[in-house]
């Protein structure tokens, strides 16, 4: 616990209330760039933030230099287990590791081959990305995992062949550059809600505004899937729609039908330009910290309000929190 007037290093540094602040503390944690961090200077921030907390750190130290430290952490371990997170599967390396795998699902659309291996490596990386930012909370056996992998998959593979081999010969290219689109939605539909199967099951923790845990609800774990799924969707949405008709457009230029072989690095640094904006705006629609009516639990989830009752003494707030992940 930090003594009056130092830095809070278990609150974000800007406010969650509004979009203008998590998109702020978002563009920090998603910074590519801190994917080139060493070892060494991960376990110096590291390091730097266990000294603050006990009041030991540097003689020097600057507010600044804490905040950064936090930053540089918050991007590499994961932080209900505080353990380093691979380096794939950190939200930093959301920007890289998409820009590479949809700028080469746009570009081979074409070839079935193609669609399957981009496919496959796609929700392979969602997979990795998933496991290494699950809630320790709530943790899931390796059946459950595989389920959710295989069952991702199979929807992207399903939608994206079966897409394409209709669209074949029936529609224009550029309705078919749409396609890989189709399928990133369809597999992040069913992806997110398997890997967080046991919070429908069983429910999420709903706190006062104060962080009293109060009740498990899985109207509250329903609520913030689908907020999760819809963030997912739009954060690929303007590369994945955008991008189609800019392509469609230049490959009838002379300099890249002559040059075919800038297509797909071409493709993936525009992809890579609009995700390193997205990723962080995706992020911060929706507040980490949500909220859902003691009203709407009472009719929709009776036995979620009979908890708060018994919980709160007959004194139920008219609305409680909890966290939505990501």
């Amino acid at each position: 616990m930090e003594r009056q007037g130092r830095i809070n290093l278990d609150a974000p540094r800007y406010s969650q209330a509004e979009f203008g602040g998590r998109l702020r503390h978002f563009l920090g944690i998603t910074d590519w760039r801190l994917c080139f961090k060493t070892d060494a200077e991960l376990n110096q921030a590291k390091d730097l933030l266990q000294k603050y907390r006990l009041g030991q750190e540097p003689p020097g130290t600057t507010e600044e230099m804490v905040w950064q430290a936090k930053r540089v952490y918050e991007s590499a371990f994961h932080p209900d287990t505080g353990e380093k997170q691979n380096l794939i599967g950190r939200m930093s390396f959301q920007v890289p590791g998409g820009m590479l795998l949809t700028g080469a699902m746009m570009t081979f659309y074409k070839s079935t081959s193609a669609v399957v291996f981009w496919q496959w490596a796609n929700q392979s990386f969602n997979a990795l990305v998933n496991y290494t930012n699950r809630n320790a909370k709530s943790p899931l056996s390796v059946e459950q995992m595989g389920m959710a992998y295989v069952s991702a998959t199979g929807a992207a593979l399903v939608t994206a062949l079966g897409l394409k081999s209709y669209l074949a010969g029936r529609m224009s290219t550029l309705v078919q550059r749409y396609v890989p689109f189709a399928a990133v939605a369809a597999s992040n539909c069913i992806n997110v809600p398997l890997m967080r199967q046991n919070e429908l099951v069983n429910g999420i923790v709903v706190c006062d505004e104060n962080g009293n845990e109060l009740a498990q609800s899985k109207l509250a774990a329903a609520k913030g899937i689908s907020q999760v799924v819809f963030s997912r969707i739009f954060m690929a949405a303007p590369g994945m729609t955008i991008l189609p008709v800019v392509m469609e457009r230049l490959e009838k230029q002379s300099w890249l039908r002559n040059n075919p072989k800038l297509n797909a690095p071409l493709q993936m640094f525009m992809c890579g330009a609009i995700l390193t904006f997205m990723t962080p705006t995706a992020c911060a629609v929706f507040n980490q910290r949500s909220s859902i009516s003691t009203t709407t639990l009472s009719k929709l989830e009776p036995e979620a309000y009979s908890e708060l009752e018994k919980q709160c003494g007959g004194s139920v707030p008219a609305v409680v929190y909890f966290n939505k992940g990501l």
